[in-house]
């Protein structure tokens, strides 16, 4: 059982690895800040719930039983990555503002 908690956990640690990179590569290609957001903020989430699960199973698999208390953890950084991204959202076009810059068009104009 020890062994395939781990290939799981190690399964899981990649598939994170994974997630992050589509990320960068995002957070790479895309032209504007606004766009530029989206990528590192939902997929950094995505991760975190991956490893989160990669944690479960690794202490559960250690200890007598089903092991939650890294819970807390992921609960406190879904609630703080979406606030997070929204004030940035939100700094930086009042900065754009100051600056008396265009401001991005809304999305239905992006079509």
């Amino acid at each position: 059982m020890q062994a395939l908690a781990e290939i799981v956990v190690a399964l899981l640690l990649v598939g994170s690895g994974g997630v992050v990179l589509v990320a960068a590569l995002g957070l790479w290609r895309l032209p504007d800040f606004f766009l530029r957001m989206h990528a590192p903020a939902l997929a950094s989430t995505l991760a975190a719930w991956i490893v989160t699960f990669a944690s479960i199973v690794h202490f559960s698999a250690r200890g007598e039983g089903l092991s939650l208390h890294v819970w807390l953890i992921i609960i406190v950084l879904s609630i703080t990555a979406p606030v997070t991204t929204i004030v940035l959202a939100r700094a930086a076009l009042f900065r754009r503002r100051q600056a008396g810059d265009d401001l991005p068009a809304p999305l239905k104009a992006r079509r």
